[in-house]
Parts: structure tokens; sequence; C-alpha cells
């Protein structure tokens, strides 16, 4: 792919002053293409860190560990007698679809409580299922019942030869909590085309380099199987739907992963295309997005 079809992004960017570190463009029939406005260093995915978490619950799926109907009680009988009214409904789809029904609050970062405790004590304010809230503490629980379910310390350990080994990326840097557990919902560090490399495996149904990662079920339903969702920010792409720890985008059939200040991995099956950047934008994040469909993906790809 000629590195000149990222011009016109490129100078989007400029006329609006958008605080990108770099962009990589995958097309299933042209190659790739990537440019950076600075180093290719490391760079922390945040939120994109939730659908490499929620790819873990598909591997379990696969193997018959879990079933997503389960309930996330059931994983943590130490706390039964403790866990608030109400969370004994709570399934991991809900928490993959961030619908626990608990108010989003997060324990301080030294909080040496155990974390899934604080979880399940706290009240719900709606029935799960029935209430889109943005809660990173719903992926860290699914990294902790992946723990459970496979019986890996960790939910990095779990992954890492399930996908970030057969993705070729080697010992990611993730965050834990005080208690040693994976954050899941925010903390991994990645490169900028290796965080591409999650979105090449979504394009191509969860197979990579011609082996089956994660069934491409589980990938159509990431994608297909949403909810509602708000978000106290009045702009379209990010009102589409929700789906497994993905945000549906405006553009038909399109979805990404998306971390604060511009983490952004969009999957366009349509057009056989994935977009990834990095950035730190904080006031015109979602014109990321328009641009890399306006000026790349819908006249070149």
């Amino acid at each position: 792919m000629d590195v000149s079809i990222l011009d016109r992004f490129r100078l989007t960017a400029l006329e609006k002053g958008l605080h990108l570190y770099g962009i990589h463009v995958y097309s299933a029939e042209q190659g790739e293409a990537c440019h950076f406005w600075r180093t290719d260093d490391l760079v922390h995915l945040y939120s994109g860190s939730k659908v490499f978490a929620a790819l873990g619950i598909g591997m379990c799926l696969d193997e018959g560990r879990l079933s997503l109907d389960d309930r996330l009680l059931d994983f943590f009988p130490e706390y039964r007698d403790e866990a608030a009214p109400g969370t004994e409904a709570i399934t991991l789809k809900h928490l993959l679809h961030m619908a626990s029904g608990k108010p989003a609050e997060e324990p301080r970062p030294f909080c040496r409580d155990d974390w899934a405790k604080l979880f399940l004590k706290r009240p719900l304010t709606h029935a799960p299922g029935s209430f889109f809230e943005y809660d990173n503490l719903c992926t860290y629980m699914l990294g902790r019942v992946m723990e459970k379910a496979s019986g890996e310390q960790t939910a990095r350990d779990y992954l890492i030869p399930r996908l970030f080994t057969p993705l070729g990326i080697w010992n990611p840097q993730w965050m834990a909590c005080p208690g040693g557990h994976t954050l899941c919902g925010t903390g991994l560090s990645l490169h900028l085309e290796e965080y591409s490399r999650l979105g090449r495996l979504l394009l191509q149904k969860g197979r990579w380099e011609g082996r089956p990662l994660v069934s491409e079920r589980f990938v159509d339903d990431l994608a297909s199987d949403t909810i509602d969702n708000y978000f106290p920010f009045n702009d379209p792409e990010i009102t589409q739907g929700y789906g497994y720890q993905v945000w549906r985008c405006t553009q038909p059939g399109s979805y990404r992963a998306d971390g604060m200040y511009g983490q952004f991995c969009i999957v366009a099956p349509h057009h056989g295309a994935v977009v990834t950047t990095t950035a730190h934008e904080s006031h015109a994040v979602y014109e990321i997005i328009r641009a890399a469909f306006d000026d790349i993906i819908n006249p070149y790809l």
C-alpha cells in the first residue's frame, strides 16, 4: 500500500489540530501503511485493553470453561453472603455489555481490599441487563472470572499463550490491581502495529495466519450482540450500540476498540480494512474516527 493513502488524513489532522501519535492502515487487498508524528513508543491503550479481555472470555467459552449465561456470583461463592441483593442475577453477558445494574465506582488505585468483593457488595440501581453504565470494574470482573475458570493466576497469564504469543506480542505490559489481578479494563501498553493486530484478528473472524484463536461465532457476536448505550457526550459515534467491549460506529457494519484520548482500532468489515490510531486528543477525539472513514476507508479501501 502506498503511504500516500494517508495524505488526506494527515491534512485533516493538521487543519483540525488533532494530537496524533501514529496511524496504521491494513487492507486485506492492498496491504499496510503507517505514519508517525513521533517515535513509535509503547502507548497506554486505556479502554482499548477491554477488547483483549473480551476475547479471553471468548476463548474460555470455546474451551467449554464457561457460558455467557453463567452467573457471576457462582464464580465467587466465598462472597455470596456479602453480595448486595440482586447481584445473583448478574451474568457474564451483562458484564460484557456494561449492564451489571451496579453504578460505576472504581476503588482507589491503592485500595488493598479485594476489588471483586467490593464490586459484589455494591448495591444495584437497575436490574441487571436493563441499563448500560460504563464501568471498568465490569471488565475487571471478567478477568477475575477468567482466572477462576482457567486456573491461571491472572488473565494476562491465560492470554499469553492463547492470544499474545500467536499475535507476536511478547511480554505485554498490563497493569494489575494491588491484589495482583490484571486490570483488564485498562492498563495494557502496546506499540501501534501490535495494537493493529487486534483489529486484523477480528477482521479475519478470529483467525491468525490460518489458525483459529477464537471462534468465528464469538467474533460475530462481539460486534452484533449489542445493548443500547448512552454516554454523557453529545456525539453520534458513541450512541450506536455497545457489543462485547466494543463500540459500534456510525458507518454500517463497523465497530472499534476505543481507548481514551484516541486509542482506536476501527474494524470496517465491508471494506476489508482496519485503521488503528494512537493519540493524546482530549477535545475532538471523535474527529479522528470521522477522518479515518472520510479520508481513508471510504475513498480508498
